[in-house]
């Protein structure tokens, strides 16, 4: 097993003390610093980035050759961590916590420590890890401009406030695929221009956040996840939306989602209902609707091809759909595209 022994909390210097440790390439573009290795500890990279006011993340995509132990000792205050994992899984451990931790894939997280206590992350070896972990400097970020942290529930108010790291915490949710999808598109964000990358990702990462806490504000209001839908259900589902994709020119019934999935129709309904707040038609047409939207931003085809291609009944339907869910037709939203000036999304 590798032991990595960090005396730091600030993303860029652990991302130099595990480059210290593994090696590998360490590169800075547009304010991101990114460390790639393949050696005989693994493969893979890890990413730091900074934002205003103590908000930063730090990813990792690897897969390692051996366990691997990151071990977190350091007298300054933690930072709050909201953790989301795609794939894989980790144990963590603190030495003021009693028991050791397994955190799944698509499990929301959110973890503080006390200063000076000791914490662990344990990594498996062969296994694809994707990791996100969205970082809060408490005293940075209270100082930022209506940071509302008030409409925040007592305990979670107690925690951004707390300046000498009294307190512990850890909050082992309930598993989100809508939270999986939005890392997804963060991970996804191809921009080259560095404002406007930066400014995606800085979007995108405050929209997970407040996903993020949102789930945890139902969990503690008991709006978790029913014992009927269970973590085989939900890597089923989370299954199903690539097969949808795959077959997004067709229109697929329920019963052959059920079979695919392996699912019944009334688990299934309930399972994207729960993870996705809305029943499987209205996210199969969502998915048409925002491929369409690529269509027209990144393609020559017409409209009915792109009709066609994404296997909507008919063109006037097609119309319908995206003005309802847009508010503009079709063909009106690519001649805006086509003005150098427009500001649509």
């Amino acid at each position: 097993m590798k032991e990595l022994i960090i005396n730091t909390l600030r993303s860029n210097e652990i991302l130099s003390q595990i480059q210290t440790c593994i090696q590998g390439e360490l590169l800075e573009v547009h304010g991101e610093r990114v460390l790639t290795f393949n050696n005989k500890l693994g493969k893979g990279s890890l990413r730091t980035i900074a934002f205003d006011r103590g908000v930063s993340l730090f990813d990792c995509n690897i897969t390692l050759a051996e366990e691997a132990k990151l071990i977190f000792i350091s007298k300054d205050l933690s930072p709050i961590e909201f953790i989301f994992i795609s794939e894989g899984y980790f144990t963590y451990s603190s030495n003021n916590m009693e028991d050791d931790t397994r955190i799944e894939q698509f499990q929301n997280t959110i973890i503080a420590h006390k200063r000076n206590a000791k914490k662990t992350f344990l990594f498996p070896k062969d296994k694809s890890l994707k990791i996100s972990f969205i970082r809060i400097d408490r005293k940075a970020y209270l100082l930022k401009k209506n940071n509302n942290i008030s409409r925040l529930n007592q305990f979670l108010i107690s925690l951004f406030t707390d300046s000498e790291g009294e307190t512990t915490f850890k909050h082992v949710g309930n598993y989100s695929l809508r939270i999986a999808d939005e890392i997804k598109l963060l991970n996804n964000v191809d921009t080259t221009n560095g404002m406007l990358r930066s400014l995606s990702l800085e979007g995108r990462l405050y929209l997970i956040l407040a996903m993020q806490l949102l789930e945890h504000k139902n969990f503690e209001e008991n709006m978790n996840i029913p014992e009927v839908i269970s973590k085989e259900d939900i890597l089923k589902i989370h299954k199903l939306t690539t097969y949808i994709l795959e077959h997004i020119s067709d229109n697929i019934p329920i019963s052959t989602l059920s079979s695919a999935s392996g699912l019944s129709p009334k688990k299934l309904q309930l399972g994207f209902k729960i993870l996705y707040s809305k029943t499987v038609n209205e996210y199969v047409r969502q998915l048409k609707l925002e491929i369409s939207k690529d269509y027209l931003k990144n393609s020559d085809m017409s409209i009915s091809e792109i009709v066609y291609a994404i296997g909507i009944k008919s063109r006037s339907y097609f119309s319908k759909i995206f003005f309802e869910a847009y508010g503009i037709l079709p063909t009106e939203y690519r001649k805006h595209l086509k003005n150098k000036n427009s500001s649509l999304p």
